[in-house]
């Protein structure tokens, strides 16, 4: 379709286009669609969710993980969360 259209010197001035994505771009795009269709989902998961977060980042000084590797997070993430409760 480029190399006939009319637009192609405003749009690719050279003579080839590289686009690069992310392997995973997909997963944004899904997801980019989901808030696309329920605006309103964003909205209620801040006033319902992250607000802990942030509670924990304050009050907690857990502005970072101390550990490493997705289990020892998930351990020092439950601590926390517990000790939120």
């Amino acid at each position: 379709a480029c190399p006939r259209c009319h637009l192609k010197e405003r749009c690719s001035p050279s003579d080839y286009r590289r686009i690069r994505r992310w392997e995973h771009e997909h997963v944004l795009e899904v997801m980019q669609r989901r808030l696309d269709r329920k605006p309103d989902a964003m909205t209620i998961r801040r006033s319902t969710v992250e607000h802990v977060f942030g509670t924990l980042k304050h009050w907690m000084g857990a502005t970072h993980f101390l550990t490493r590797t997705l289990g020892r997070v998930s351990t020092e993430m439950s601590l926390q969360v517990l000790a939120y409760n």
